[in-house]
């Protein structure tokens, strides 16, 4: 701030010191002034200066080192009284522009409020629609047509998931209820979800659960599970090795894997796959990949406190692993 303020004060402090180094000249040219006075009187007023620059710089500076510490808000409390004519300009200038930006920003808001609302709304009256497609589907007896028709609909029903629980992400904290729940259970029903593409695939499910309680909440553990799983059967070729879903306890944690044999992560992705929007370098033509389920898992996952980490070889296979919170960290994830 102090060399701001030099800046700022340049052609002042110029000024001043040419004044004085102009008497000097004088002075010194003209013998009948005497020169000793006269450098005695640039040395005293020089010295004043000094202090008053001093004076002015505590003065003068504090409302805009204010306002340079101030946290990036709309909140002008914080800041230093103007007392100059110029920082009341600045200060009715920003008032003014606050004022705006907050309207501003109530506006859009609301406006993404409802938006977010009316898109809940429409997925929730779209999976009427789709409920009765699976039914009609179910009852077809051409089992070739019948096995594409549910995948497809497994597909739309996949994505409009993804975007129901992308729209109440922002709002997890107000939705959670930790609770003992069973971790068996929980991935039968998301296995049986996928059971016609399983079948279709031919890949199956190796589950193993030395532990299967744990304290979690189960709306969005499932979704996770079903991102996970999802992405192990749709990357797994077809015939290929069962994909391996495992619980186990270590170091007083729970531990949850999902482990398939599919074609693996490439190195340089692995540190970008939770990133948002990121679908592969390797595979870029994949135009069925949104990039955005393993993104909400991670961002859920980080919300219940639990631990997402993975391992992958080209061409062996991918490893995702859950790491639960110990109960007494779960329990704080809501207060209880």
């Amino acid at each position: 701030m102090i060399r701001a303020y030099v800046k700022e004060r340049l052609s002042w402090i110029l000024l001043v010191l040419f004044g004085q180094l102009l008497f000097l000249l004088i002075a010194y040219l003209d013998y009948e002034i005497p020169f000793l006075p006269i450098l005695y009187i640039v040395f005293l007023t020089t010295t004043l200066f000094a202090i008053f620059l001093v004076i002015r710089y505590n003065k003068e500076t504090r409302f805009f080192k204010q306002l340079k510490e101030r946290e990036s808000t709309l909140d002008l409390s914080i800041a230093a009284d103007a007392e100059s004519p110029f920082e009341h300009i600045v200060e009715t200038s920003m008032s003014n522009l606050t004022a705006r930006l907050s309207l501003s920003a109530s506006g859009h808001q609301l406006t993404l409020e409802q938006e977010k609302d009316e898109l809940l709304s429409w997925i929730h009256e779209v999976k009427t629609p789709l409920t009765a497609m699976r039914l009609m589907i179910d009852r077809l007896d051409d089992e070739t047509m019948k096995a594409a028709l549910t995948y497809e609909w497994l597909r739309i029903h996949l994505l409009l998931d993804q975007q129901l629980h992308q729209k109440r992400l922002p709002s997890m904290e107000n939705d959670l209820y930790i609770e003992h729940m069973d971790l068996e259970t929980i991935t039968y029903a998301e296995i049986k979800t996928l059971k016609s593409w399983c079948i279709q695939k031919g890949i199956g499910f190796d589950l193993q659960f030395e532990i299967t309680d744990v304290l979690s909440d189960a709306k969005w553990l499932a979704f996770i599970l079903r991102q996970l799983i999802t992405n192990a059967v749709k990357y797994s070729e077809s015939h290929s090795s069962d994909i391996v879903v495992r619980s186990f306890r270590r170091d007083e944690r729970v531990f949850l894997e999902v482990q398939d044999n599919g074609r693996g992560i490439d190195p340089k992705d692995l540190p970008r796959i939770f990133d948002k929007g990121f679908t592969s370098t390797t595979w870029h033509q994949d135009h069925a990949a949104t990039g955005m389920g393993l993104y909400l898992a991670k961002k859920a996952a980080e919300a219940m406190l639990i631990q997402m980490a993975v391992h992958s070889e080209v061409g062996v296979g991918t490893t995702f692993t859950l790491t639960f919170p110990q109960p007494n960290e779960a329990l704080r994830i809501t207060g209880m």
